[in-house]
């Protein structure tokens, strides 16, 4: 059974500190890989301090693993040692449902349901522990092959940043002749500001200020809106076909579904952790949806992939070592990370 060196917290408020946790060996169909880079999403943030319910202690978090083949289990045929591998929010689902087999398993409705890549129960029984480590075994069916153009530590957040902004932004038509408006510029939405702009829609960014506005225009955005002004979302009433919110925070559902055009499609991927409210008449006038969106299956996530390679969609990295993933959390959490904390497992055995 591989040892691993992880980082872990033992409570809601506790700081991270460096463990030792037990991997499986790989099985017939399993490939274990070494994880080089680790992205810190603000899920993990949030489950990590409870503020999504009572996670299972001591909890190692991360879902945006990327890494190195190191063994294959004896059926496998995908993967060979050697290759660059990730793995995103999830590590198995049952496989047969009606989900699993139309590429959607983050919603596996079968036995067991989906196993999410950490604060999950896994097949045989133990708790999953996630990419905060320097080595994970997962079935060969949920790992995603990481083009040769793409960096490692720039691939990490792919696996869940990249995913979630490209699955809504496909879904919803983002391309040619569209007005996409990405509203908030981290983590996530510098992403896809890229993907959409990619994909040639022409892409707008909102943000709450104007300090970020030459980092919308190098993205690709071709205008940035701050709503510190109080005009400004009034002088966008009817303007866009496809709103992406990315932000954690509240907002007024009201003011931003009248930034819609008539059959505009408004969504979120942010989780505000408040509930939010509208007036149902913005969605009435003018026939507009409003929408919510969960990353992606497999073969999405992987088409992702050779997508952002193909049009040199990168993620803006900050790279930091294990000791340095408590203060990075508070960091996140105070909007101070330009865009995205990858953790350099490398750190963790100096």
């Amino acid at each position: 059974m591989p040892e691993v060196t992880a980082y872990a917290v033992a409570s809601q408020t506790a700081p991270f500190a460096k463990t030792t946790i037990t991997r499986r060996k790989p099985g017939p169909t399993e490939v274990f890989f070494d994880i080089v880079y680790a992205g810190i999403c603000h899920s993990d943030i949030h489950t990590a301090r409870g503020e999504w319910g009572t996670p299972t202690y001591p909890l190692v978090p991360g879902h945006e693993l990327a890494g190195i083949v190191r063994e294959v289990g004896s059926e496998v045929t995908r993967w060979k040692v050697g290759d660059h591998v990730g793995v995103g929010c999830f590590v198995d689902s049952c496989g047969t449902c009606e989900f699993c087999t139309g590429g959607q398993e983050q919603f596996c409705n079968g036995e067991g349901r989906t196993i999410w890549t950490y604060n999950s129960v896994g097949r045989d029984g133990v708790p999953t522990a996630g990419g905060y480590s320097t080595g994970i075994t997962v079935e060969q069916d949920y790992v995603c092959r990481i083009p040769d153009s793409i960096d490692l530590q720039v691939a990490a957040p792919l696996l869940c940043a990249g995913v979630t902004l490209y699955s809504p932004l496909k879904r919803w038509g983002a391309g040619e002749g569209t007005k996409v408006a990405i509203v908030g510029l981290g983590g996530l939405g510098h992403v896809g500001v890229q993907i959409a702009a990619a994909m040639g829609a022409e892409v707008h960014v909102i943000s709450r200020t104007d300090a970020k506005r030459d980092d919308s225009l190098r993205f690709g955005a071709v205008a940035h809106h701050a709503t510190q002004d109080p005009t400004t979302l009034k002088r966008l009433r009817g303007t866009f076909d496809l709103m992406v919110s990315t932000v954690s925070g509240d907002s007024s559902l009201d003011a931003y579904l009248a930034c819609l055009r008539p059959g505009g499609v408004f969504v979120d991927v942010g989780l505000p952790e408040h509930p939010s409210t509208l007036r149902l008449g913005s969605l009435t006038s003018g026939n507009k949806v409003l929408a919510g969106s969960q990353i992606g299956g497999i073969a999405e996530t992987q088409e992702m992939l050779d997508f952002c390679a193909e049009h040199g969609v990168r993620p803006q990295v900050e790279v930091i070592g294990g000791e340095d993933i408590t203060a990075a959390y508070d960091a996140v959490v105070n909007a101070q990370v330009r865009y995205r904390y990858v953790i350099d497992t490398s750190t963790f055995d100096a």
